[in-house]
């Protein structure tokens, strides 16, 4: 009974930051300036991995973003981060095709709002992309089985 109870405990989790998520893109959506937050070692720890490993793996290949100090290189927006999370919880909540195919628009609407040089945001957007597309593909391959 107690694998049971935690598993609800997790969906109802997972329901509540999806809501939480959806309100901040919503109240984000239409923001003329999108709100970053630095992507310093205090707040890393509190990222999940694939977050990390995107700064990581930035800041490896690419010396303008350790040696510059415009906070392009090293935040993450607000609305990326939101977006982010709707997605990982639509992702673990299993929604349905159509909720994923409007998380998937917003997310290409955020990646032409963003700036080419804001690259933790950008690259994070191509991830989430990434994710859903492949989510998506597996969930109709399934059907065809």
């Amino acid at each position: 009974m107690e694998v049971e109870e935690r598993k609800e405990r997790g969906k109802e989790e997972g329901e509540w930051c999806l809501q939480l998520s959806k309100q901040t893109v919503d109240t984000l959506w239409h923001a003329v300036h999108l709100p970053g937050i630095p992507m310093l070692p205090e707040f890393i720890q509190l990222l999940d991995d694939d977050i990390v490993s995107l700064t990581a793996l930035m800041l490896m290949v690419n010396s303008r973003c350790r040696d510059d100090v415009d906070p392009h290189y090293i935040c993450i927006t607000q609305l990326t981060l939101s977006l982010y999370l709707m997605t990982q919880c639509q992702l673990k909540l299993h929604h349905s095709m159509t909720s994923l195919a409007q998380t998937l628009h917003y997310i290409e609407v955020a990646q032409r709002r963003h700036p080419a040089d804001a690259t933790v945001s950008q690259l994070t957007l191509k991830l989430m992309k990434r994710k859903v597309v492949a989510y998506v593909s597996t969930l109709v391959l399934n059907v065809f089985r």
